[in-house]
């Protein structure tokens, strides 16, 4: 994926991992407290639209296309057709696209919790 016209490098992903790099080398170990504690979290959310930049766009082809082989244009209609009983007869086929979609947001908010 690299940097989009007009603009050149260093792109929003590499600007992002700088700037979490500089939080957590340097920023965290001069500090203490709750604002080491604060220093932490924005570097996890940091760390968080980094992976979404980087994955987001096949992560949402993914999804719009498991939604399609489903069925429904959204999250929204699926859950609808879900409590109308729809997948009654299609557990495993659900099962596999929920869990999909599960992983790929556990890939973006902590991929540590898919470790083990």
């Amino acid at each position: 994926m690299g940097p989009t016209p007009p603009h050149d490098r260093p792109e929003a992903a590499e600007l992002l991992r700088t700037v979490r790099e500089l939080l957590v080398d340097e920023v965290v170990p001069a500090t203490d407290g709750m604002l080491a504690y604060h220093v932490r979290i924005a570097a996890r959310l940091v760390g968080m639209v980094e992976r979404e930049l980087e994955r987001g766009p096949e992560d949402a082809r993914r999804h719009a296309a498991d939604l399609d082989r489903l069925g429904h244009p959204d999250d929204a209609a699926l859950g609808a057709a879900i409590r109308a009983g729809e997948f009654d007869d299609r557990g495993d086929e659900l099962r596999a696209v929920l869990r999909a979609a599960a992983h790929a947001r556990l890939e973006v908010s902590n991929p540590r919790h898919l470790s083990g």
